[in-house]
């Protein structure tokens, strides 16, 4: 008989140590005023698109005058362009093309960079927003997007901007344009950016509206030696956790020609909200 109550008291201390566990551990996870880890979003994007399938053959015939007039293969492999080598193609990509026509060359190139933060305090936009911030600082752009009417000119100075240097006319001399000169310099009859109150359309680096999350146009005019002036125009933007760089230049076959700054710019532009709506897709 004194056998059954051992029994029973031993299931009851059983019962009670599991009780007792499962109301530690309850105890545990529901303990006030514990550390909340929050982590931030991830970014919109996720993928890249493939680079050199990116910009349409009939904008890529309009980007490079001179493919056309190529024999079939040569033009196929014009267009197909030259993927940047790149060490991680699921963050950067790129692709670049060129053109030789008997009047210019031209230099097309596209870049896209995924963003993506490794602190989980940092959203990909966030760290996104402050990569592109830097790429803008570095244009320097500052005073250009909000700049004083232009100064007076002095007679003569007409003849000077013929020249495509945007200073007065004899202050080179026959020499002709300077060895180097930013896109940034003041209008001229052959091209080169021009400032508002002049007349003409504000052509100098700038930031952009209506283009992805943000986004700026660079314009740089350069010239070495007695070689002809080339002038690039780079249009970068950023759409949530990604970064697009069109850069597009042209280098004249004539060492007195000025590269049009307006054709390059608008067509750098139109080529950079073709890319925002294939990343979109």
């Amino acid at each position: 008989m004194a056998y059954v109550p051992g029994v029973a008291l031993l299931a009851a201390l059983a019962v009670g140590c599991s009780a007792g566990s499962d109301g530690s551990a309850s105890d545990a996870d529901s303990k006030p005023g514990g550390p909340t880890v929050t982590t931030a979003p991830p970014g919109k994007y996720r993928t890249l698109p493939a680079p050199c399938r990116a910009v349409p053959g009939s904008t890529l015939k309009d980007l490079l005058p001179g493919v056309a007039e190529l024999p079939q293969q040569q033009q196929e492999k014009a267009f197909r362009g030259s993927p940047t080598v790149t060490y991680d193609t699921d963050r950067k990509v790129g692709c670049s093309w060129k053109s030789d026509a008997p009047d210019s060359t031209r230099n097309l190139s596209i870049d896209f960079e995924r963003v993506v933060s490794y602190d989980p305090a940092v959203s990909d936009d966030d760290r996104a927003r402050t990569l592109y911030a830097k790429k803008e600082t570095a244009a320097d752009l500052s005073g250009v997007t909000t700049p004083p009417g232009p100064p007076e000119k002095p007679a003569g100075s007409a003849a000077g901007e013929e020249t495509g240097t945007g200073k007065p006319g004899g202050g080179e001399g026959p020499a002709g344009p300077s060895p180097s000169a930013s896109g940034s310099t003041s209008g001229t009859a052959s091209g080169t950016p021009g400032a508002p109150g002049g007349g003409s359309e504000d052509l100098r680096p700038r930031v952009l509206d209506g283009l992805g999350d943000a986004a700026f146009l660079d314009d740089l005019l350069t010239r070495a030696g007695s070689t002809a002036q080339h002038r690039t125009v780079s249009v970068v933007f950023r759409t949530s956790n990604v970064i697009v760089t069109v850069r597009y230049g042209e280098q004249p076959a004539l060492v007195t020609k000025v590269p049009d700054s307006k054709e390059l710019q608008d067509k750098a532009q139109a080529l950079a909200r073709k890319l925002a709506e294939v990343i979109s897709e």
